[in-house]
């Protein structure tokens, strides 16, 4: 044992540290990690998982139902009493009873049904030593009438059940375009975090480069002191930058590592070239027709719309005469033998007299008609019809309100897409005169001021330029999960 624990110790202290995972991802494989492992995802997954078995419950509804009882055996022991001229007395009770029950059912569309059903039934009785046994089969129709000009369950609840999945399967869609534009809001966060670390790099190596020279110069009587000690403070200002943009990006780091729900020990580097980007030209109709057509908020109305109808027919249906029409035809079958026969024997018997005896009929209409409810109904009609014309008014103004929201983000990309593209030549004008600049303050034409100027210059111009191209990535992304339409690949998102 004691070799056996150093080994382990030996081992335990041999073997490396499993080391952070580094992943370079670029925004589609972000998106594709986070609609794996999102909580909402996941949660409406299994929203979509009930809907659907909700609605192959309604359907199987409508299709043949079979069950079967069994009775095998039931022995039952009591104690009852006797009362005659002579008194009360009290005597024991002693059966043993089997039945089997087969009973099949057909839903009809017309909220009706037709059934068959079988049984037999066994009795021995053990005070009389007598066997009694019976058969029967029973066909028939039960139909409440009122389904054909009042509410038909069935059909409604079936109509209730696809409505209810329709609006889960767009609410997953919805919520997969929501974790997009979530994960692109991260993505391009941690870009630009990234980009301003990478631009503050530069900046301090800039820096540090006048700063030598500017060392240069004064150590050879060039320029004046003051002008070498502000050199060094620019350079301390820019190397606290770097320091505070990098801290920025390791905090943004560890937060869209949670975001894709990857180890938090895991560290991410963003895959994107901002040379390349898609110029989108959008047309604001096709965008208004898009979102109008597809946003769940709008179907979600409709839906509303329509399960109010059947509740206003439900309602309606309750003010109408109601009727149910039943019929059946049926065949039994009895014996009664001593409990010392044979119980094939008693079967047999109980057959026989099933050929022999007459059939049973039942024809029944049963009809309730409403006379006087003080309009209780009636008013209870008006509240869902006033209930459907509010879901109606809410359908027109969420119409409107997306009409409105679509075209505001459709002239904001476009607006967004000029300011990046003028912003694209201000970043190379500012280049060319931080290199002119440079140059002249190597030469000595200008004093420290005017390129600390230049230099400020194109840090703002970079800068400016990065936020421009990360609200437009994000403007894009906020327009698809709003139409379900790609228009960067202009194709509708199915």
């Amino acid at each position: 044992m004691k070799q056996i624990f150093i080994t382990l110790c030996l081992l335990m202290i041999c073997l490396p540290a499993t080391k952070a995972q580094t992943y370079h991802l670029s925004l589609e494989e972000s998106i594709e990690i986070a609609k794996k492992q999102s909580f909402n995802i996941q949660s409406l997954l299994q929203d979509n998982i009930i809907a659907e078995n909700q609605l192959r419950a309604a359907v199987a509804r409508l299709r043949t139902n079979v069950s079967m009882n069994l009775g095998l055996p039931q022995f039952n022991e009591s104690v009852t009493e006797w009362q005659d001229s002579t008194g009360i007395s009290f005597f024991s009770i002693k059966t043993l009873r089997e039945t089997a029950n087969l009973y099949i059912s057909q839903p009809l569309p017309t909220d009706g049904s037709v059934y068959i059903s079988s049984g037999l039934s066994s009795v021995n009785d053990y005070n009389t030593e007598r066997r009694a046994s019976q058969f029967n089969t029973r066909i028939g129709l039960s139909q409440p009438l009122n389904s054909f000009w009042g509410y038909n369950a069935i059909r409604s609840q079936l109509k209730a059940a696809q409505l209810n999945y329709e609006r889960t399967n767009k609410a997953l869609k919805r919520a997969e375009l929501d974790v997009v534009y979530i994960v692109s809001s991260g993505f391009y966060a941690l870009l630009q975090l990234q980009k301003s670390m990478e631009i503050a790099q530069m900046n301090l190596e800039r820096q540090t480069e006048v700063y030598e020279l500017s060392k240069n110069k004064y150590e050879a009587g060039l320029i004046r002191e003051v002008e070498s000690l502000q050199m060094e403070v620019d350079l301390a200002e820019t190397q606290n930058e770097f320091d505070m943009s990098t801290l920025a990006l390791t905090s943004s780091n560890k937060s869209f590592v949670k975001l894709l729900g990857l180890e938090l020990d895991a560290t991410v580097t963003i895959k994107s070239e901002m040379d390349h980007y898609n110029i989108v030209h959008i047309d604001p109709e096709k965008a208004v027709e898009m979102a109008i057509t597809n946003r769940l908020e709008i179907r979600d109305r409709e839906i509303q719309i329509e399960l109010q109808k059947l509740n206003i027919s439900m309602q309606k249906s309750q003010g109408l005469p109601q009727a149910s029409l039943d019929a059946s035809w049926e065949r039994i079958g009895i014996s009664n033998l001593g409990s010392s026969a044979p119980y094939s024997n008693s079967v047999s018997s109980t057959w026989s007299d099933l050929k022999m005896r007459p059939s049973n009929y039942m024809v029944g209409l049963t009809l309730r008609i409403p006379i006087i409810d003080w309009g209780r109904n009636k008013s209870l009609v008006k509240v869902e019809e006033a209930r459907q014309k509010q879901y109606i008014l809410n359908k027109e103004d969420q119409e409107r309100e997306i009409e409105v929201e679509v075209r505001n983000l459709v002239a904001n990309v476009q607006t967004t897409l000029s300011r990046l593209q003028l912003l694209e030549k201000n970043v190379s004008v500012a280049e060319k005169s931080f290199d002119i600049t440079l140059q002249r303050y190597t030469d000595g034409d200008i004093d420290s001021q005017a390129l600390a100027l230049d230099r400020t210059r194109l840090n703002s111009a970079q800068l400016r330029h990065l936020a421009a191209f990360v609200n437009y990535q994000l403007l894009l992304s906020d327009l698809m999960r709003k139409t379900f339409y790609d228009f960067v690949n202009d194709h509708p998102i199915e």
